[in-house]
């Protein structure tokens, strides 16, 4: 470490940190003396640009004194005052609340350690205390996991650049299986305790605290289990490992809290972290084995396809804002068609626009969405103006979660219209199906025919879908393969035409098609 040769910024600007050529080490972006970004300075980097982070970007207008510092060394490589987009002010990276927010190793832009005070963070550690109880009441054996048992082992409190607290367990089954049917037993002994319990996939779930500015944090709990003298831990270990390196229980501290923990904590970490996990990383990204993903993904991911993506579509400022512009011209639509209607079910409503319109003109509405939180800004109003708006949660890909809703809505009384605006072209032929099984559960078998509303990019003729080379959330769809999906469940198609709709400058023109599926008696 002696012999590295310290990193050299030459600029920073809109585009984002310029250095020139050295070694790769590790560095945090200070704006105005607090940490806002960490990055490795050649892994990082394109060009000798280490661009800022998109979801950091909407911040970065004013001026602000940014300094490049080295992680480890606190060696400055960069210190001066810096005017980004169209100046004016300040540099303010805080949330609506002016609480300080920074990036965390996965640059998810969130309130992290470093800018909390023990009086803050109180709440947080008593609730992860009566957590491991709760659990360990249930029947596992909970300890920190991750990046709170690092803190814990290597400076004995939380790590300035997390932000939430990771628990996790050893499951005493051996079968995935009996792993799910215990995993979502725990939550619903979580839940009848009152805890407010997120689920992430079949084997991990996070609980949501509030500290005592209001700040929400999340307890991740991730399950594990031993196979073929492996461990496999939600949601990047899969190891060999040895059973009494875990149990019995040992302890840890965590910001003066006497907490369990691994009976070898430095053999969970290595197997988290590798050999150099006592050297600090606030940039440190998995490395996850593609078999190891592979094994996760297919015992228990499934139902979380695309989950991250829409998460963070709706985070930071998206989440909890309430839509303007007025509604859809699917909205409209059912309007015009749909006199009389006693529920609207909008699936897949994001952050409720739509929802609040009908509502707003009196029709009891609800909205169903993957997700958990881009509604509440709706819901907020909702409640504030008294109107007959319920905000729920529905995963495509998990059957229990379609038959939950379902059955809610089959027993509502009266006409029920669904509509799913460009919900069909974001999902899978999975969550295609699981619509039309949801569709067909609500509408069938009521006194007058039920309609499902839909509107979706549809491929145009001889056009054939071409990946962009990212994960892509909305994918134009094979319009004949919806009708048929639709008339397999039961439907009649009773309405559908194709429209070219321009996408926005520079963009090419896009089909969009509009179908309405009917269920008879």
């Amino acid at each position: 470490m002696a012999d590295q040769v310290p990193p050299r910024v030459t600029a920073v600007d809109d585009a984002g940190v310029h250095l020139a050529p050295g070694e790769d080490t590790v560095v945090d972006v200070l704006f105005d003396g607090r940490r806002i970004w960490s990055f490795w300075t050649v892994r990082d980097t394109v060009d000798g640009v280490a661009a800022w982070p998109p979801m950091l970007r909407k911040y970065l207008t004013g001026t602000a004194e940014v300094s490049v510092v080295e992680h480890l060394t606190g060696t400055v490589a960069y210190d001066g005052e810096v005017t980004l987009g169209s100046g004016g002010g300040r540099i303010a990276v805080v949330d609506a609340q002016g609480r300080p927010l920074g990036l965390d190793k996965s640059n998810r832009i969130v309130t992290t350690f470093d800018t909390r005070d023990p009086e803050h963070t109180k709440p947080l550690l008593d609730s992860t205390e009566q957590l491991l109880d709760a659990l360990r009441e249930a029947g596992v054996d909970a300890f920190p996991a991750y990046g709170t048992l690092l803190g814990a082992v290597r400076e004995q409190d939380f790590i300035g650049h997390d932000s939430d607290v990771d628990l996790g367990y050893v499951s005493r089954e051996t079968h995935p299986l009996d792993v799910v049917r215990e995993s979502f037993r725990l939550q619903r002994f979580l839940k009848e305790r009152g805890y407010a319990v997120d689920r992430y996939s079949a084997a991990a779930f996070k609980v949501d605290v509030v500290e005592a500015d209001g700040t929400v944090r999340g307890l991740d709990v991730f399950g594990g289990f031993f196979l073929d003298g492996r461990l496999y831990l939600m949601g990047e270990i899969g190891t060999p490992f040895e059973l009494d390196w875990i149990f019995p229980l040992g302890t840890c501290t965590l910001a003066g809290r006497t907490l369990p923990a691994p009976a070898r904590p430095e053999k969970l970490l290595e197997a988290t972290y590798g050999p150099g996990w006592q050297v600090p990383d606030p940039a440190f990204h998995f490395e996850t084995p593609r078999t190891t993903n592979r094994r996760l993904n297919g015992w228990f991911r499934g139902m979380r396809v695309f989950r991250n993506e829409w998460d963070a579509r709706y985070s930071g400022r998206a989440r909890g804002r309430v839509p303007g512009g007025g509604p859809s011209r699917l909205a409209q639509f059912v309007r015009e068609q749909e006199e009389h209607i006693d529920l609207l079910v909008d699936v897949g409503a994001g952050q409720g626009g739509d929802a609040l319109w009908f509502a707003r003109d009196g029709v009891p509405t609800m909205t169903l969405d993957y997700a958990h939180g881009a509604s509440s800004g709706v819901r907020r109003v909702a409640e504030q103006e008294g109107l007959d708006l319920d905000t729920s949660w529905v995963n495509l890909h998990e059957l229990r979660s379609v038959l939950a809703q379902g059955s809610r809505i089959a027993l509502r009384q009266g006409h029920v219209v669904l509509m799913a605006n460009h919900l069909v072209d974001s999902t899978d032929p999975r969550g295609l199906r699981a619509l039309v099984r949801l569709a067909r559960m609500s509408l069938a078998g009521r006194g007058t025919p039920g309609r499902l509303y839909l509107e979706l990019d549809v491929l145009g003729p001889g056009e054939h879908y071409r990946p962009s080379g990212r994960r892509d959330i909305v994918r134009p769809k094979d319009l004949g393969r919806v009708e048929a999906a639709l008339t397999s469940g039961g439907a009649v198609i009773v309405h559908s035409t194709e429209t070219e709709v321009r996408r926005g400058s520079g963009k090419p023109e896009r089909p969009v098609a509009r179908l309405v599926a009917e269920w008879q008696r």
